[in-house]
């Protein structure tokens, strides 16, 4: 099958488990009555399962292969986002939710390992850096999406339920619709790739009796693990991967509460469906336009030449939300002209991150590798999401989001001593 048959749809269903859980959940929460603090510590805390991830991405590489990893994955997301929307409107729905979407962050980051992977497997590293940009993109597209049109749907239902129920029963049930719809797309996504998903010939005879024995396992796995931190660069390596996003990885959980949040607190008092259109529509244009763009320089110059130049659209757009913090604008336009600058430079700034990740994997255990690097980046997302929403309601908005430009000094810190490095491999490899 042609990449363009099947790349987009994969990295879509890729990104909508994970914005679901990082990111819209937020909103949600924020909607149901949850406190900033409580809303980033506990979707903070849902990246753990990228963060460790790696423990059971040898098991991915090994058993099996890529391709059934990526359907039966696919099937239990759609199993877990069920039993969001069964449970939303049941007493306590907030503990219950938490629940499955620990199953949804388990399984879509397992998903996670092996869409990678076979993207490895099933494409010549030419088609990788040309593409690269193209899945990024439908990564995004999955996000915006999520935080966009999936967000303004239930901001609809929301306001139609509202008429005849009380806003108690009203926001419940409008998220619960919203997530049998996402059930049902999870469920077509599942058909459509068991179809069309190609049979990469790399990936064919892994599951051969010879491959699954227990010692065979413990040997790969060890193996995996010991090769990765051998390989040339390794420290400055995870340290950018740690710290590219570290401004991010705060600023992402309090946008949508500054924008749904009254001005009497120090937001700017949009609804749930304004929230919606501005990132379904206008952040997705220029999320798109920046992960193209950012593709297509890198195919063309390699990732040395341009990365100074992508770490700085990846963080000084940050202000304009520093900006919107000082004014409080009431000008939708403007707004969306804000969150579209942000999103063009995040669009064109991390992928550079990504492929770098997929440049330091290169070798035998390419897919496990991947895993750890990305394991590493939701670690640093992690830790500094759980805080925001304490840092934030202790300073407020505005002192906020001035934290946030001091905390993108990291970032080019790290990008001092990435630029250098080309692509490192494992020192067996090398001698090899």
């Amino acid at each position: 099958m042609k990449p363009w048959s099947w790349i987009p749809t994969l990295y879509f269903a890729q990104g909508m488990p994970y914005v679901i859980v990082t990111s819209v959940t937020v909103i949600m929460f924020k909607r149901l009555g949850m406190s900033n603090a409580d809303i980033a510590f506990y979707t903070s805390g849902l990246y753990f399962p990228w963060v460790i991830k790696p423990l059971w991405s040898p098991l991915v590489d090994i058993l099996k292969t890529k391709r059934w990893w990526i359907v039966v994955m696919q099937i239990i997301i759609g199993a877990g986002l069920g039993g969001i929307a069964l449970t939303l409107q049941a007493p306590l729905p907030i503990r219950y939710c938490l629940s499955f979407m620990w199953l949804l962050a388990f399984s879509s980051a397992t998903h996670d390992i092996a869409a990678d992977g076979f993207y490895m497997l099933a494409l010549n590293k030419q088609n990788q850096a040309y593409f690269i940009g193209i899945r990024n993109t439908f990564y995004r597209i999955a996000i915006v999406f999520g935080q966009g049109i999936l967000v303004m749907s239930a901001g609809i239902l929301e306001k139609l339920y509202s008429e005849h129920l009380p806003a108690t029963t009203a926001i419940p049930k409008a998220w619960s619709v919203t997530f049998y719809m996402l059930t049902a797309l999870f469920v077509l996504l599942y058909v459509y790739h068991h179809r069309i998903l190609p049979h990469p010939e790399q990936n064919r005879g892994i599951t051969s009796p010879q491959h699954t024995t227990l010692r065979h396992v413990i040997r790969e796995f060890g193996h995996t693990f010991s090769s990765f931190f051998r390989k040339k660069g390794i420290l400055p390596a995870l340290l950018f991967i740690l710290f590219y996003r570290f401004a991010e990885s705060q600023l992402v959980k309090i946008t949508s509460p500054f924008l749904l949040d009254s001005p009497a607190t120090g937001g700017l008092g949009l609804s749930t469906t304004q929230v919606g259109f501005i990132y379904g529509t206008i952040g997705v244009i220029a999320l798109t336009l920046g992960g193209i763009a950012g593709g297509i320089v890198i195919s063309r110059k390699g990732l040395n030449s341009c990365l100074w130049g992508m770490t700085a659209a990846m963080n000084l757009p940050n202000l304009v939300y520093l900006y919107l913090a000082l004014v409080r604008p009431d000008n939708l336009p403007l707004i969306s002209g804000c969150v579209a600058i942000e999103q063009l430079g995040y669009g064109f700034g991390f992928t550079s991150l990504t492929y770098f990740m997929m440049l330091f994997s290169a070798g035998k255990h390419q897919t496990a590798h991947y895993a750890l690097c990305t394991g590493f980046m939701a670690l640093g997302m992690m830790g500094p999401g759980m805080l925001s929403g304490w840092i934030e309601e202790f300073i407020g908005y505005q002192n906020f989001f001035i934290w946030i430009i001091i905390c993108t000094i990291p970032s080019f810190w790290v990008t001092r001593y990435i630029r250098p490095l080309t692509i490192p491999q494992a020192r067996g490899e090398q001698q090899s």
